[in-house]
């Protein structure tokens, strides 16, 4: 009898409902994403739809709407597994820029549930009840998670501010009939822009073509031309984004970042000469002759660094360089910098950690790498893996080799410490501004062979000219390939369910303001043209290639995955390198991640009109 009651009670509820569509509908603003298409298709902008608190309850303002830490979350079994890699990125990239943190869920309350559905879209704030975040087809990029779950956080579309009228117009007879909707703007009553300027390089600043009925004609432009091309990046956070984020949860500092230092200051962040050693590391101002890797000697009276002269002294002097005194959370850390060493052969630069040997006292030595010097002086990018779970310090020593033969020594610069693993490899191009301008759309560049973890040899293929462009211009295109190795005969083939990711790294010195483009694919059953799998042994569907004795596999990757207008913009082609991070991780672990919820226990005991009423709600 109640379940015959509760079913009258939907159908009643049913036509309300569809009374008040049209008014629902002036609740939704949309989202645009990027779908990454294989073999360099260009991305496509697809429309959706965030859910909006209704008025009076705006997530920015009302901090019922705001999350405690860390925040559940589940991966539904219908997310694309490329999908569910790139949340646990976006997760990642939260913890390294601010205090948010997130777990898996144990029956909590409230909580954000990725599903599939029909585009990117998330509510805004708590919802207390538990929300969908959904990625549909095209979402599997870690910058468009990041937008979604700013949303969640509680954040609007950057052009939904109060002054957006101050900074771009929105030309709403350009707008696809129906959606002008996506470009309300909202009083400052309704929310607020944390006392923060305007910001065109925002994660959540929609692109000039949004939701336009013209594909030749843009729906926002910008009062100042300059910030037409940098409006909508799908790249990371900007600044403010993360200033905002930081601001709005009362975050004290980034919960991975233990430390970072581009020796700007006299304090040198702390770290220390040792007292048993020959010889002291010496805070040096760049020069014309020796410029600093920060700032490389452009502005007076700045750019600074660490340098240990190698020209004078005895064979095997070396001097101990300690960082301050570290509490890690989770026991691996990536320690990164920027190192040139320019004097003899022999010199080497030893990274150690010192820990605490069990008494409280930070004595504990443990050699962790050794670079030689070589003949190429300029700035290099180096990771260190560090696994430490104890309170420790990390320390650069330097070894002066021959002194006769030494015509400079060792500079390190732009140190961070994260609780993060390092990528897995590392690919610096030289030059790249200059390949970039004699290049044509036939011009390609491939790596040498590297291997994974698990060992399967692969590459990257960079296009400097690709044959996508833009109203900003030129795009740069990132392939990847699989490559026979000396593993090949014990390892699985097909090589699926392992996730490629492509980095190319933004190099501020300032690890919270990097905005590197990333991008990721992962492997399947897919076939090639002539019927091949695509990630089979690339003994058996690959071409040999000379250059490394190997055959590779064919590439698989994007046409755009980085403008030339963005190379040039940022800090991308510091010292005119272009650097590229590649793994490929297996993530078979993550093809069953489902949990049932409370409401979706609820739902199995007792679903009387439950199919009608969610089929109505999804349809809205």
């Amino acid at each position: 009898i109640m379940c015959k009651i509760l079913k009258k009670l939907c159908f009643l509820l049913l036509g309300i409902v569809l009374e008040m569509a049209t008014y629902f509908k002036s609740l939704f603003i949309g989202s645009y994403f990027i779908t990454s298409h294989n073999l360099g298709l260009w991305s496509q902008f697809f429309p959706n739809s965030l859910f909006m608190l209704q008025k009076g309850r705006n997530a920015l303002i009302d901090k019922r709407y705001r999350w405690t830490f860390p925040i559940p979350y589940i991966l539904g079994d219908d997310l694309d597994l490329n999908a569910k890699g790139c949340v646990h990125q976006a997760f990642e990239m939260y913890r390294l820029k601010s205090c948010i943190d997130f777990k898996p869920y144990e029956g909590e309350k409230t909580y954000i549930k990725f599903e599939k559905r029909g585009g990117c879209f998330s509510s805004v704030g708590d919802q207390q009840t538990g929300q969908i975040l959904s990625l549909g087809s095209g979402c599997d990029h870690k910058a468009v998670i990041e937008h979604e779950l700013l949303h969640a956080l509680g954040f609007y579309h950057e052009q939904s501010r109060t002054d957006r009228d101050d900074y771009v117009d929105i030309w709403l007879d350009q707008v696809t009939p129906g959606l002008e909707h996506n470009f309300n703007k909202y009083n400052d009553d309704f929310i607020t822009d944390q006392n923060t300027a305007y910001d065109y390089e925002s994660v959540m600043h929609y692109r000039p073509f949004s939701f336009n009925k013209n594909a030749s004609i843009p729906t926002v432009t910008t009062k100042i031309p300059e910030f037409f091309n940098i409006i909508g990046q799908y790249l990371d956070f900007s600044e403010m984004d993360t200033l905002r984020l930081n601001r709005m949860y009362n975050c004290s500092g980034p919960l991975t970042l233990l430390d970072q230092c581009a020796f700007e200051y006299a304090s040198i962040c702390g770290m220390i000469q040792s007292t048993t050693d020959d010889a002291d590391w010496v805070h040096t101002k760049s020069t014309a002759d020796a410029e600093d890797h920060t700032l490389l000697g452009k502005c007076r009276d700045a750019g600074f660094f660490m340098h240990f002269s190698t020209m004078t002294g005895k064979p095997q002097e070396s001097a101990l360089l300690e960082s301050r005194t570290l509490y890690p959370k989770r026991k691996f850390q990536c320690l990164q910098f920027f190192y040139k060493m320019t004097g003899s052969q022999e010199d080497r630069l030893v990274i150690w950690a010192k820990m605490d040997d069990g008494t409280g006292t930070i004595r504990r030595m443990k050699k962790i790498n050794t670079f030689n010097a070589d003949s190429d002086h300029t700035w290099k990018i180096a990771h260190v893996p560090i696994e430490v779970g104890v309170k420790f310090r990390y320390a650069f020593q330097a070894v002066r080799g021959d002194p006769s033969a030494s015509a400079g020594g060792i500079y390190i610069d732009d140190i961070s410490l994260t609780e993060t693993r390092c990528p897995n490899t590392v690919w610096r191009i030289q030059n790249f501004s200059k390949i970039m301008e004699t290049a044509d759309v036939n011009t390609y560049i491939d790596s040498p062979r590297f291997y994974s973890p698990e060992g399967y040899g692969y590459g990257v293929r960079v296009i400097p000219l690709s044959s996508y462009t833009d109203f900003t211009g030129n795009y740069v295109g990132l392939y990847f390939h699989l490559a026979s190795g000396e593993n090949d005969v014990v390892l699985q083939w097909p090589a699926v369910n392992r996730q490629a990711t492509l980095v190319v790294m933004d190099q501020d010195p300032d690890i919270k303001r990097r905005m590197s483009s990333a991008r990721s694919l992962t492997t399947d059953m897919v076939t090639t043209s002539d019927g091949k799998l695509l990630w089979d042994n690339p003994s058996k569907v690959g071409k040999l290639d000379p250059s490394c004795n190997c055959y590779r596999g064919e590439s698989w990757g994007w046409r755009n995955f980085i403008k030339h207008f963005d190379l040039r913009r940022r800090n991308y082609l510091k010292n005119d390198d272009l650097i590229i991070f590649i793994d490929f991780e297996d993530i078979t672990s993550l093809v069953k991640t489902e949990k049932n919820t409370r409401q979706d226990e609820e739902k199995m005991e007792d679903n009387c009109c439950d199919t009608e009423f969610c089929t109505l709600q999804y349809n809205i």
